[in-house]
């Protein structure tokens, strides 16, 4: 929860405790770490059964068949972590009529002048893209993984649709790869932002310039917050 820091007469500015606001709770935190974490070494693993010339990457996980054993079981783990932070977070991602204001001004996003913006709550319109695109990217890669997936389903499907599967899958791949990329170089550029997920919290200020309407709706569940 948002907390003001108040000087004393006499104090130095300096001395004054920034004010920090609380966005994410540890369980959310540990969910999109195992997530990120399965999404990474699924890319390695994906891409070292792919091509030939990516096989050197199989090494990292000792060898070719330890790597084509693990890569469908870490899919079942980012799965299950996903679907954990989805029943999380789905209705703070569903659509809000400043989302289509938001994007037809996404110019003044990226030059920095989000005052000219309607306040948002704790989503912008970019990152509930991020968040739907993943959620439907898992559910197809999870099904077409497991349509593939021969040492325990090798009679599920035939062959001429396992093949269209392994298409599917790729393609999917590489859009959630593509959406990923999106996403950590959104939350570089963003600054602060990355705090959010390592200890939880942000600045007063970072919530003030970009959620300003999650900020009000916290404040005034704390009533001490600094939209009072």
């Amino acid at each position: 929860m948002p907390r003001l820091r108040y000087s004393e007469p006499g104090d130095h500015i300096e001395s004054r405790a920034p004010v920090t606001v609380s966005r994410y709770r540890g369980i959310t935190r540990l969910n999109h770490w195992v997530t990120a974490t399965s999404l990474i070494l699924l890319l390695l693993s994906g891409l070292a059964l792919f091509h030939p010339s990516l096989f050197f990457l199989t090494g990292i996980f000792g060898g070719g068949q330890v790597t084509r054993w693990i890569h469908p079981i870490i899919g079942i783990v980012l799965f299950f972590s996903f679907l954990l932070l989805f029943l999380q977070l789905w209705r703070l991602n569903l659509p809000r009529p400043e989302d289509r204001t938001w994007v037809a001004n996404i110019g003044e996003v990226v030059k920095g002048h989000e005052e000219k913006l309607p306040e948002l709550g704790k989503y912008n319109a970019g990152q509930k893209f991020v968040f739907w695109a993943m959620s439907v990217l898992i559910v197809v890669l999870i099904v077409s993984g497991v349509m593939i997936w021969e040492e325990y389903f090798p009679a599920l499907v035939s062959i001429p649709l396992r093949r269209i599967a392994v298409l599917v899958h790729s393609l999917a791949a590489v859009a959630i790869i593509l959406v990923f990329i999106l996403h950590v170089y959104a939350a570089i550029w963003t600054r602060g932002t990355i705090s959010a997920m390592t200890r939880g919290t942000v600045t007063g200020g970072w919530a003030w310039r970009h959620h300003r309407k999650w900020l009000r709706e916290i404040a005034g569940r704390d009533r001490k917050g600094p939209a009072e």
